[in-house]
């Protein structure tokens, strides 16, 4: 199978790359940077310019679209640069890129997006996640929409942001961050969109919800790295909620860590999966903290928790 990956160089875009190339299919790989890395090898991903900000048009997709048998999109912005607006890059371009699959015949397409969308959000972040899949479900392109939970691995921005916040001595968490997120590792959600790609397609928009074993607030997952990593619990402050929204305002208007205003709302309630699909996809053991079993008996049993399925 031919799979047009795009944001193929991102957090979970080169794991999605790697999924489909390790069952030998031929990935091509939409980036905004194509010359970025690239090791312009013949056994290398063949790379392609991809820039959401331009491709608002169904026939913009078309070159792109060319020789492809599936689509999965992993592209999305944590914050706006320029004309690359949440409004172009999780409503406008998706859409176009719906209707130009639906033209070309394109036999399968994949749309990362997010749990916890709501309609009464105030995050323009999240309002425009939602409105993208509202815009897909509207195309008449059979497609499959993914929302996973917070990804975990190396080399994320903000798992990385949030491993070293865990080696703080004091945790600062907003009072209001109460909801509970179903930790799921990058390997995993990139492993099962691949199964998904060679999945006959739905015949009308589905939706693939995946996360982890057990559901963890910030304050718990945080103590859960510092256990692994032989630390004690840090002391835990708590942010008032006018507080907590002035910094994570702050941090958006600056570009600094990975924390924003559409993370703070998604924080006040359950990130968690409303059927857990993963388990029937991957038919095997996850990896990392999202194989973790939180029981009674407390935070010991993490590090040697494992899921078998069956």
């Amino acid at each position: 199978m031919r799979v047009l990956v795009l944001g193929g160089t991102g957090f979970l875009g080169r794991h999605v790359v790697a999924a489909l190339a390790a069952r030998d299919h031929v990935v091509f790989v939409g980036t905004r940077r194509p010359q970025r890395g690239a090791d312009h090898d013949d056994d290398g991903p063949l790379r392609r310019l991809t820039r959401f900000e331009w491709l608002t048009e169904p026939a913009r997709w078309e070159p792109l679209l060319e020789g492809v048998d599936a689509v999965v999109n992993c592209v999305g912005i944590l914050r706006e640069r320029g004309a690359a607006t949440y409004e172009r890059v999780h409503l406008v371009a998706p859409a176009a890129l719906a209707a130009a699959c639906k033209a070309a015949r394109v036999r399968r397409l994949i749309h990362v997006s997010a749990l916890g969308l709501r309609r009464n959000a105030r995050s323009r972040f999240v309002l425009s996640k939602l409105r993208g899949e509202m815009a897909l479900s509207r195309s008449g392109m059979p497609c499959t929409i993914v929302r996973p939970s917070l990804l975990e691995g190396n080399g994320g921005f903000g798992s990385d942001w949030l491993r070293r916040m865990a080696r703080w001595p004091v945790h600062w968490i907003p009072e209001d961050a109460v909801g509970r997120i179903a930790i799921v590792d990058v390997r995993d959600v990139a492993d099962a969109i691949a199964v998904l790609c060679v999945r006959p397609p739905p015949q009308r928009l589905h939706t693939v919800e995946l996360g982890g074993r057990s559901a963890f607030t910030l304050a718990e997952y945080l103590a859960m790295l510092r256990q692994l990593e032989g630390r004690r619990r840090a002391p835990l402050v708590r942010l008032p909620p006018q507080a907590a929204r002035l910094l994570a305002h702050a941090c958006d208007l600056l570009h600094v860590t990975p924390f924003s205003y559409g993370h703070l709302e998604l924080l006040r309630r359950d990130n968690v999966p409303a059927m857990n699909n993963l388990p029937r996809l991957l038919e095997r053991p996850l990896h990392g903290l999202a194989s973790a079993l939180v029981t009674p008996s407390g935070w010991d049993t993490v590090r040697h928790a494992a899921w078998r399925i069956g």
